[in-house]
């Protein structure tokens, strides 16, 4: 067959400098043309064969400025649903006002001369696409390389900003392909199995949390978690007790990036929550020689956790990017926290609203946990309504709901689960509710969405003084391990053989010397 007549496309200036030239390496940019024309002729020739390489290709994958024009009509045809031939292109190049552009209707029936059939479009799609990314790449990588050379360019903003472009490449070009359900359904049956071997029965990473872990079967891989509260209810203290669960109790390895404290306030507040003396003690270095005695004891479990911190202020988004998945890749990280999401940034992009970009970093964090295949945890704010609602000693109506998420509606979106963290006690005046109840202490891990689970709410004890959350039947339990006393309706409660003296308690829980020997006493009596 006799080679097509080449067009020269009467594009403007502009269109034909789409993409940044390279005669400075002296090479013309990755192209075929007759490829991209063998695919125009081949998608007019069936009527099904766009439907098979759609999602390929895009109007800027093809290099000539005319070829992406004939694409996009072929395109806007397949939008509205209507047939896809020489004719009915040539009609649409003609609404879209650049049928002459293109080389007029003698230039469409001469594509549809060049190829016999569809049979290798997709083939023929796949080269186009490619040599579209290597252009992608070479424009991308002789940019980076101009402005290095530029001194006046901060290098850490050329890093972000290169770190960023990199990645809308890469998100622009990710494609998975359907697979038939079979290969899924062994997974996970595989996944049941192994949940089946763990004595604790869960198919995700435990929080050490008991309630909330039954609801939720731990963290799952993949999800996203945005846990919510008004400033002071202890959102950084109840996710580094639960990072100091996982790394301490189940030996997972937690990374935990702080936007907002250094990594030796945090690492105050870990020695302050595992070594259980006050943490206006730990300030003030103002330590009896049994708490220095128990804080270099119980500090030494903390050495060897395979916990790893960050404090990079202003964390970007793609900064964090980086920073994971080396962790995943060095340190096999099986979670990450991050305090707070309000704090992080999505430099390098331009963005209308502050709400814009916020929806950027939640949906790029979702994407970094299924990339990963890991839980990311991310902390948020709620907006001032929390504390318009309800008035006096009323609870109740400062509980956060899901309309409370400040600045963007699509944290709630993106997220695979919301917790909110309620302290009553914080509102009330006095230490009990409407109901007469006791709630020194409570804090209320409320689950407000859970997409794949249940809704609920979760009773967990805040230790303010140790900067502490712990299980709410945690202080019965130690009392009872103490005085070695069952629980169980069938077996009597033991007496402890042997006199305890109230600082063996003391030293676990929080209790006057005056409240132990009472109970004790009861106990013996």
């Amino acid at each position: 067959m006799a080679p097509m007549k080449r067009y020269t496309s009467r594009s403007t200036k502009k269109e034909a400098n789409y993409m940044p030239q390279m005669s400075e390496l002296g090479k013309l940019p990755p192209q075929d043309t007759e490829v991209e024309e063998a695919v125009l002729g081949a998608l007019m020739l069936e009527k099904d064969a766009y439907t098979r390489i759609c999602d390929m290709l895009k109007p800027e994958c093809f290099y000539d400025p005319a070829n992406q024009k004939i694409y996009k009509a072929i395109a806007d045809l397949a939008a509205y649903q209507r047939p896809i031939d020489m004719l009915t292109v040539t009609d649409q190049l003609r609404t879209n006002g650049t049928l002459d552009e293109v080389g007029g209707a003698l230039r469409i029936s001469e594509l549809t001369g060049r190829v016999v059939s569809a049979s290798h479009v997709e083939y023929h799609a796949r080269i186009v696409s490619q040599k579209y990314l290597a252009r992608e790449l070479i424009a991308f990588s002789s940019e980076v390389q101009a402005k290095a050379f530029d001194d006046t360019q901060d290098v850490d903003d050329l890093m972000q900003l290169a770190e960023e472009k990199l990645f809308r490449i890469s998100q622009n070009n990710l494609k998975k392909d359907v697979v038939q359900i079979r290969p899924v359904i062994e997974m996970a049956i595989k996944q049941i199995e192994e949940a089946k071997k763990r004595d604790n029965n869960m198919s995700g990473l435990a929080t050490g949390f008991h309630d909330l872990d039954k609801i939720t079967s731990g963290w799952q891989n993949s999800d996203l978690i945005i846990i919510a509260a008004r400033p002071a209810m202890g959102k950084t203290a109840f996710v580094l007790s639960m990072a100091k669960n996982m790394a301490v109790n189940y030996n997972s390895p937690v990374a935990v990036f702080s936007l907002e404290m250094s990594n030796l306030q945090l690492v105050n507040r870990l020695i302050v929550n595992t070594c259980e003396i006050p943490a206006d003690n730990i300030k003030r270095g103002n330590l009896e020689s049994w708490q220095w005695d128990q804080l270099l004891t119980k500090v030494n479990i903390l050495y060897e956790a395979p916990l790893y911190i960050d404090d990079t202020p202003s964390l970007s988004v793609f900064e964090l990017r980086t920073k994971a998945r080396r962790l995943v890749r060095e340190h096999g990280v099986k979670i990450i926290i991050i305090d707070y999401l309000q704090l992080m940034n999505a430099s390098g992009m331009e963005y209308g609203s502050r709400e814009q970009e916020v929806s950027t970093i939640s949906r790029s964090l979702k994407q970094l946990a299924k990339e990963l295949n890991i839980p990311i945890i991310a902390l948020s704010q709620l907006n001032r309504s929390v504390e318009s609602r309800g008035t006096g000693n009323d609870a109740t109506g400062k509980r956060p709901q899901l309309s409370d998420l400040r600045e963007s509606g699509a944290i709630e979106q993106d997220a695979d689960m919301v917790c909110f963290i309620h302290r009553p006690e914080y509102y009330l005046k006095t230490s009990e509710d409407g109901a007469n109840n006791d709630i020194r202490g409570l804090a209320e891990i409320i689950i407000a969405k859970h997409r794949n689970g249940a809704t609920d709410t979760v009773k967990l004890r805040f230790r303010g003084e140790l900067a502490r959350f712990e299980n709410w039947d945690e202080k019965d339990r130690i009392l009872d391990s103490a005085f070695n006393r069952t629980t169980s309706d069938d077996t009597p409660k033991q007496v402890p053989t042997q006199p305890l003296m109230a600082s063996d308690a003391l030293s676990n829980i929080q209790m006057t010397q005056e409240e132990f020997l009472s109970r004790r006493n009861e106990d013996v009596l």
